[in-house]
């Protein structure tokens, strides 16, 4: 089994039923993370109505647009194709399908705690880099949605979900295969890998109409991000990766936004 499989799946020999390959599981990762995605689903058409578009984060706009483009058009057929993702790696993984609630709500915990260490990750790199900089070059926040704020706290949950599928479940895996074919070697293919989608993932905020303005600070912090996200994903599962991500960006972009 090669070295991202054998990561990515899990230490079931560790006993499948324990906390830490319970929160990895495919289950638990679905029903952590249909709630975020009925706050988010249901809160862009309660709060958007006809600007619903402008709520969306890119992510969700650029896989919408690319299923339209295939000719798979409905409001709800992103979120089942990521339902039926899950379903089927649960299947095709063989993983229990007991469910622990302690498990849920451990790995709500585990996404509060993440999202402060990267929170302080992003407050220690200011430290490092304010000598060099403009004050105005170091902000940095989650791309600013419009309306009120529980109108950004719901495109907020819609970028800790949409991203991580885009860039993690989906990038990071392919990014993976894709080098392996070209027969490099299993750890050297993980690291690259995880550092072409941390890249990606940064360099995506700065495209398409809503984009960021590119200051070299927010490019750093959010190419660190990814490589925080994607390590994540490798150890602790999508769903606590995707909990993180969207408690960040709510903490971020609602809570302590000035």
């Amino acid at each position: 089994m090669s070295e991202y499989a054998r990561t990515h799946s899990g230490t079931r020999s560790s006993g499948a039923d324990s906390y830490w390959s319970l929160a990895r599981s495919p289950l638990h990762c679905l029903i952590f993370l249909l709630p975020l995605l009925v706050i988010y689903e249901v809160g862009v058409l309660w709060l958007g109505g006809a600007r619903a578009t402008f709520l969306r984060n890119g992510a969700d706009y650029w896989m919408r647009d690319w299923l339209l483009q295939q000719g798979w058009n409905g409001q709800w057929l992103l979120p089942v194709l990521v339902i039926a993702a899950l379903l089927a790696w649960q299947v095709l993984g063989r993983y229990p399908w007991n469910i622990r609630f302690d498990t849920l709500i451990g790995m709500g915990a585990e996404s509060l705690l993440f999202a402060c260490v990267l929170l302080l990750l992003g407050q220690t790199q200011e430290m490092l880099f304010q000598h060099y900089l403009e004050p105005q070059q170091l902000a940095v926040s989650p791309t600013v949605a419009w309306g009120s704020p529980t109108a950004r706290t719901v495109s907020y949950v819609g970028a800790g979900i949409y991203e991580e599928v885009l860039f993690r479940l989906l990038a990071l895996p392919l990014a993976f295969v894709a080098l392996r074919i070209l027969l490099v070697p299993d750890r050297l293919a993980t690291v690259l890998a995880v550092l072409a989608t941390s890249l990606l993932f940064s360099l995506a905020h700065y495209i398409g109409p809503g984009a960021d303005s590119f200051t070299y600070f927010s490019f750093v912090f959010r190419t660190v991000a990814g490589l925080f996200f994607a390590v994540l994903f490798v150890v602790r599962g999508f769903g606590i990766t995707v909990g993180a991500h969207a408690v960040y960006d709510v903490l971020v972009g609602v809570l302590l936004r000035p």
